[in-house]
């Protein structure tokens, strides 16, 4: 029996859904190695201010991430059983 109302459930893991992709989108646009950017005097002052929460922006991803996961299962239930 879940533990969470699978209507309330649909809706908070749908949101949360919503704030995986944009965490995952502030992860890999601030993040040098993926985007090919290197530590140079040329970026710039604006960019320098972004990446400089890029370790939050990995803390809002993981636990958005965990978050979703919980609730999930917690609505619906483990898939392998």
């Amino acid at each position: 029996m879940p533990l969470i109302d699978p209507s309330i459930g649909v809706k908070i893991v749908y949101i949360l859904g919503i704030t995986n992709v944009i965490g995952l989108a502030l992860v890999l646009s601030s993040c040098r190695c993926m985007l090919g950017m290197r530590p140079s005097a040329g970026n710039s002052a604006a960019y320098m201010r972004f990446y400089s929460y890029h370790c939050y922006y990995w803390w809002f991803f993981i636990i958005s991430v965990l978050m979703h996961a919980t609730t999930a299962i917690l609505s619906f239930g483990n898939p392998f059983f």
